[in-house]
């Protein structure tokens, strides 16, 4: 799914962009997933296993996002580098089709600036255009607090938990908790 542009002024008084990512954001995508993935470990992957991407495989990752009808990836430009992205999907099963997942990531520069906010009011218009939705999910990893008031003030409550879902290198264990956020009955 294509979405416009929108313009917004960070708290800092910079501009962003949010908007589908393009060909053009093939690098600074690969960029943003390895630089991401090393700042915390409450993002699941780890640098070193960002070789998997590719630019051919971003390039087919963004063409299918932007030309499907039931998910959008968004990407965030601030100063010409790509700050963060989100992404939002639901199933087309009949069972399944009132829920939409999202996430959400950015680079910790780039960190209460209120792009958080902007991504998570963009991905809520676009789970209320479709009147099979009434609920969006998401999940986060244990000791994201960020994160964590971020869902909460965004209207997300915590549904579940997965206990020792996800191993760290030194192997600590760390709990995985399930957020909903009704946006329709």
């Amino acid at each position: 799914m294509i979405i416009k542009d929108t313009e917004f002024k960070l708290k800092d008084g910079r501009t962003a962009v949010l908007r589908s990512p393009r060909d053009e954001d093939i690098q600074g995508m690969l960029d943003y997933l390895y630089i991401s993935s090393g700042e915390t470990d409450f993002i699941l992957r780890y640098p070193e296993e960002c070789a998997k991407y590719t630019p051919e495989g971003e390039k087919a990752l963004f063409d299918r996002m932007n030309a499907s009808d039931h998910e959008a990836m968004l990407t965030c430009i601030v100063d010409g580098r790509i700050a963060g992205n989100c992404q939002v999907s639901w199933s087309t099963n009949i069972k399944m089709r009132h829920r939409a997942m999202v996430a959400i990531a950015l680079i910790k520069e780039f960190w209460n600036l209120g792009i958080g906010t902007r991504m998570f009011e963009e991905m809520t218009r676009i789970a209320m255009e479709n009147p099979d939705i009434i609920q969006m999910e998401l999940d986060f990893v244990e000791g994201n607090s960020r994160a964590r008031a971020l869902y909460e003030k965004m209207g997300f409550r915590i549904t579940g938990v997965k206990p020792d879902a996800i191993r760290l290198k030194d192997g600590t264990l760390l709990n995985e908790y399930s957020m909903v956020k009704r946006i329709r009955q």
